[in-house]
């Protein structure tokens, strides 16, 4: 009798909450970094904590569809940084990776999905699997020209993005003849942005991060200068709707100030 109770309760709670967000300004792009699917799954009670993975993987398809359902039209969805595919253990990463290739990538391929899929990391630290899936995905959803577009961060470091971005800039001015004091004398953060590897899309208005953790660990350090943040103590895996309505709710309680 408690569970069915419980369940009402929730979904009443969801209705109020969701009702709060009538009306109120919503982000058009929400970045999550999906933080704590290992800690989650010894929580669980499991022997491997590597099926963390699975679940926080499945999982997001779950959040994809809570955003669609609320027109938000762009997600970054931080999943593996450089340091997870070079420092971890070998297992793990084979895992993790195994996890991207059938569970991220293999179900946006489906027939009804509308979610457009941008890559934005370091192909070249991916194995060569997880590089074609990705690339196949990529290049499927690429043709839907709808409006919902999620770019996948995976062997992504903010700060390697940021150097990246200045030398494909720089490499692209030498080839017109510039000089690095042409550049330098009307150089533009603008500039820059376009080649960022979000290049052309919009900046996240809120970011999410999950586990409790009070830190950006290196996800969009240029894209969410002024971005608002919201840190949420609850596992990935075990993040629910009320938890995702929440954040919104708190997002369109503030003024946004971009650095004013």
């Amino acid at each position: 009798m408690i569970e069915p109770v419980r369940r009402m309760a929730y979904q009443l709670y969801a209705r109020r909450l969701r009702a709060q967000l009538v009306d109120v300004s919503l982000p058009r792009h929400v970045a999550m970094a999906m933080d704590g699917n290992r800690r989650w799954a010894r929580q669980m009670g499991f022997d491997d904590p590597r099926l963390g993975h699975r679940y926080g993987a499945e999982h997001m398809h779950e959040v994809l569809s809570w955003c669609a359902e609320l027109s938000i039209q762009h997600v970054t969805l931080f999943v593996a940084s450089v340091d997870n595919v070079r420092k971890r253990a070998s297992d793990e990463v084979e895992h993790l990776m195994r996890m991207i290739e059938e569970v991220v990538a293999e179900p946006l391929l489906r027939p009804g999905n509308p979610w457009q899929l941008h890559v934005a990391g370091r192909p070249d630290v991916l194995p060569d699997s997880t590089r074609h899936a990705l690339k196949l995905a990529e290049e499927a959803t690429g043709a839907r020209g709808g409006n919902f577009h999620l770019t996948v961060a995976v062997g992504y470091d903010g700060r390697e993005e940021i150097v990246n971005a200045v030398r494909s800039l720089l490499e692209q001015e030498a080839q017109t003849g510039a000089t690095v004091d042409d550049v330098a004398q009307r150089l533009t953060a603008e500039d820059i942005a376009a080649h960022l590897y979000t290049g052309g899309q919009p900046d996240p208005d809120l970011v999410i991060r999950t586990s409790g953790e009070r830190r950006m660990s290196g996800f969009l350090l240029w894209q969410a200068a002024y971005s608002e943040l919201y840190f949420c103590d609850v596992y990935w895996p075990g993040f629910r709707k009320v938890d995702f309505l929440r954040a919104l709710r708190s997002y369109a309680a503030r003024s946004r100030r971009f650095g004013g």
